[in-house]
């Protein structure tokens, strides 16, 4: 079964005149529906090191795929996106019903290997995404503080048995079986938020891997993606993952240092929160967001809307139907500036947005909206337009919004400064963390004067920055960013 060519009624120009008038909520829009084949193909970008060009727009796994309000049918929100020519999708072990919305939908396209009809070329032509909150690769994990290991339906096993309840969900009947062919495009461990979490991620990496032993689930799901058997946790050396990635909401330092350990490049996609607001909170843009670019990273937004706290939600994580958010914008909060603040933020491939409901009026259908905003270039806006747009992220909660980010702490002084004395001194030091501007570069003082700069580029190792100096006992490292504030490390005496 060939894959169904979708009209291409508007040109480009007409199409972003039609997007610029839905808007501003301008009466003589045509009456484009959700299910309209009269718009051009979306745009598109090089998902990083990943082989795949992927929509600006991603439908999330959450809102009313995960919990559906009294009126709506989820299955028809993934088809609909499917008519919009989206081509990214996003689910979780963790997100309740989201994953067998997901399998009706999927059936109802043709989408399940040996299915009659299996439409392959379409299959191929997406990009499906789950994720695990599980940290190890197994069950009987041990308990340790500040170290989650949640999923759906508590099954007590690994990020193993998360990947194949993903794909018996999805692609079986949700008894721990599935077809031969099913696979998920890119898996992420979901939600880092902190160090304890990393270590046991990267363990059997960093440690010697003892397969009669638990071990991390990075580990084994990359016997998942290369179809080996390392941990002889995939004895029918099965590829069920092509990709293999992580998120985060809370920690951009955790985040960095999650990207830093991977010295075998299993990570090729990063999920970050990034919004208008971002920059209020120890911020995505400034610190993870350049080191998974630097990386060349497949980078995918969530919460453009604060998870709804922008609009209609109070502030907090949604577990019901009634935090959905239902609305497009508000005239105060428009939604369309928020789409194109993240997209064209440095770094950024696509975004994921969960929809409350599809409406024929394209006024009122958040996916149609969404899909108007995301029509726009990485480059399309410069840094003063950014900023611009910053301002309406105020008028919500008057900017207090990202419940889920860490605090501001400003410009931090250099790390894990050290001064040690061969035949000549050698500096050493881990970046600083970027406050509400980026870190520009470093001073380097010796006994009370400037001996040289070194510019600050993205850390992607723990490989610390190096100064040489030819003299001198007492030294500073001193960070300074854009606007040149500055921040200095104590005295080194060698």
């Amino acid at each position: 079964m060939s894959t169904p060519k979708r009209k291409t009624m508007l040109t480009r120009r007409e199409f972003m005149r039609l997007s610029a008038a839905a808007a501003a909520g301008v009466a003589f829009l045509p009456q484009l529906s959700c299910t309209s084949t009269a718009i051009p193909a979306p745009m598109k970008r090089r998902f990083g090191r990943i082989n795949f060009d992927v929509t600006t727009l991603g439908l999330g796994g959450q809102a009313s795929v995960q919990w559906t309000p009294d009126g709506v049918d989820p299955v028809a929100i993934i088809k609909k996106a499917f008519d919009l020519g989206v081509n990214y999708f996003d689910t979780s072990n963790v997100y309740g019903p989201s994953q067998m919305n997901y399998g009706k939908a999927f059936r109802e396209l043709n989408l399940i290997p040996g299915q009659k009809g299996y439409n392959q070329s379409l299959r191929e032509s997406i990009f499906l995404t789950n994720k695990t909150m599980i940290r190890w690769a197994k069950g009987g994990y041990p308990r340790i503080d500040n170290v989650r290991n949640s999923t759906n339906g508590d099954h007590g096993e690994g990020a193993v048995a998360d990947l194949k309840r993903t794909l018996s969900q999805i692609f079986g009947n949700d008894d721990g079986t599935y077809p031969e062919g099913a696979y998920v495009n890119m898996m992420l461990i979901h939600n880092i938020t902190n160090p304890e979490e990393v270590d046991v991620v990267y363990k059997g990496l960093e440690t010697p891997l003892d397969v009669n032993d638990n071990f991390g689930a990075l580990v084994a799901l990359r016997d998942y993606r290369d179809g080996t058997n390392l941990t002889g946790l995939n004895p029918k050396n099965e590829k069920l993952i092509r990709h293999i990635g992580f998120s985060g909401h809370y920690s951009a330092p955790v985040m960095i240092d999650m990207i830093q350990r991977d010295k075998w490049d299993i990570l090729d996609g990063m999920l970050v929160a990034i919004n208008v607001n971002d920059r209020r909170y120890l911020n995505m843009q400034y610190n993870v967001i350049p080191v998974a670019q630097a990386k060349n990273m497949g980078i995918i937004a969530m919460k453009v809307f604060a998870d709804g706290s922008m609009y209609t939600k109070e502030p907090g994580w949604s577990n019901k139907p009634e935090h959905v958010v239902r609305v497009v914008g508000t005239e105060t909060v428009p939604s369309r500036p928020l789409i194109e603040y993240v997209l064209t933020t440095p770094g950024i491939h696509t975004l994921i947005i969960g929809i409350g409901q599809i409406d024929d009026d394209p006024l009122k259908c958040q996916l149609v909206q969404n899909y108007y905003a995301a029509q726009i270039a990485p480059n399309a806006l410069d840094e003063k337009q950014r900023r611009e747009l910053e301002k309406i992220g105020e008028r919500a909660r008057n900017g207090e919004t990202n419940y889920f980010q860490l605090p501001d702490s400003g410009l931090t002084p250099p790390r894990n400064a050290k001064a040690v004395r061969s035949d000549k001194i050698n500096l050493t030091w881990d970046a600083s963390y970027a406050g509400d501007e980026p870190v520009a570069l470093y001073y380097i003082e010796a006994d009370g004067s400037v001996i040289g700069t070194v510019e600050h580029v993205p850390q992607t190792t723990r490989e610390p920055f190096v100064f040489t100096a030819e003299k001198g006992s007492k030294f500073r490292i001193i960070a300074a960013d854009s606007i040149d504030r500055r921040s200095a490390t104590d005295l080194l005496t060698v």
